[in-house]
């Protein structure tokens, strides 16, 4: 059978909301219906918070009658849709308790690995760190939140689909005794996700929630670059024990790195340190040490706004081909000087109790 965007919708006709007690589609529900080339299929089901057991049944239908038509793969986020507007209401009232970040179940603490622009190794970062910890004991978790740029299945050779038991719970994948997600494990490598931010903020909570995470010491979030939706959903809804920023030393880089900071400031996130990358360089021909990007930028910072300074990574080939290779430099080299750089920051953020 063809999974058109026709096709698609004609079977998403055939799903009664049961609510409205008419066809999905004539209720309204579903949004952002794309098609791609290769037939994967996604879209948004935009429900009422308070109904969101009652439709549970519903989107796990919907993904049947699509997957029938041959559908390679078929990804339905439901999100909350936005009432309409109300008169204001003059009257005195109580302020609302806020109800807070949660806990991921099973796990102890969240750490998060951001960094104010691209291209910094924010993502190389957090693969390494994330080996060096499980290297130390921990039991560690390692999310790929960057949606619009996931590399960490290939950081860590990892590749294959996530299964769901029961359609509703995600078993992660593992490698090198770190757990991973990934939304580039549900995607092909060529294709884009194109996603607007109710999407991105669904995906990301189904992805702290719905993964069958286990007992874990410590979960690292690779976030993705900037101040967006991503960064605000994880903190205001979840209990992030800390950020570690990464930043190469360079003054372009360290105006974003600011504005990062101040927005988890602002979000009353912790700040553990920061990680300037990139730092140096040291010829392998003849022994020049070289500060490509600048030196000293991310101490400086760090120094001003009152956290330590957490490591200085060089620029060094053998991380580059270790992040491609699928095999971090902690695993593949790890009595280099660039895995102990790593292993250097993972022991202090145990001592420390960070993780």
């Amino acid at each position: 059978m063809s999974t058109t965007r026709d096709a698609v919708l004609t079977a998403l006709k055939t799903i009664t909301d049961p609510v409205s007690d008419t066809d999905i589609m004539s209720a309204g529900l579903v949004k952002a219906l794309t098609v791609s080339d290769d037939g994967a299929v996604r879209f948004v089901m935009e429900v009422s918070p308070s109904q969101a057991e009652l439709y549970g049944p519903v989107r796990e239908a919907a993904e049947r009658a699509v997957k029938a038509l041959g559908a390679p793969s078929v990804s339905v986020v439901m999100t909350a849709h936005s009432a309409p507007a109300a008169p204001p209401d003059l009257k005195p009232q109580r302020k609302a308790e806020p109800s807070g970040p949660q806990k991921v179940p099973g796990v102890d603490r969240i750490l998060a690995i951001a960094s104010g622009k691209g291209g910094v190794g924010k993502s190389t970062v957090a693969s390494n760190l994330a080996c060096a910890l499980a290297a130390e004991g921990r039991r560690v978790g390692l999310l790929d939140a960057d949606v619009y740029g996931p590399s960490q299945p290939r950081m860590l050779g990892v590749s294959g689909r996530p299964a769901s038991p029961d359609g509703k719970t995600i078993l992660p994948m593992r490698n090198f005794g770190v757990t991973m997600m990934s939304i580039g494990l549900m995607t092909n490598d060529d294709q884009a996700t194109v996603w607007r931010g109710p999407m991105l903020m669904g995906a990301l909570q189904q992805m702290m929630t719905q993964v069958q995470w286990g007992a874990l010491d410590v979960l690292i979030v690779d976030l993705p670059p900037g101040t967006g939706d991503v960064q605000m959903t994880l903190s205001q809804k979840f209990h992030v024990d800390g950020v570690v920023v990464v930043s190469t030393p360079q003054d372009v880089a360290l105006i974003d790195a600011r504005k990062g900071i101040d927005m988890f400031n602002q979000l009353k996130t912790p700040i553990l340190g920061m990680i300037e990358n990139m730092s140096t360089h040291i010829c392998s021909n003849c022994g020049h040490e070289e500060h490509v990007f600048g030196h000293g930028g991310v101490a400086a910072e760090a120094q001003k706004i009152g956290v330590p300074l957490l490591a200085e990574i060089p620029l060094h080939l053998d991380i580059r081909l270790a992040a491609d290779g699928g095999a971090p430099v902690v695993i593949s080299k790890p009595d280099s000087p660039q895995a102990d750089a790593f292993r250097a920051v993972a022991r202090q953020l145990v001592a420390d109790g960070k993780a």
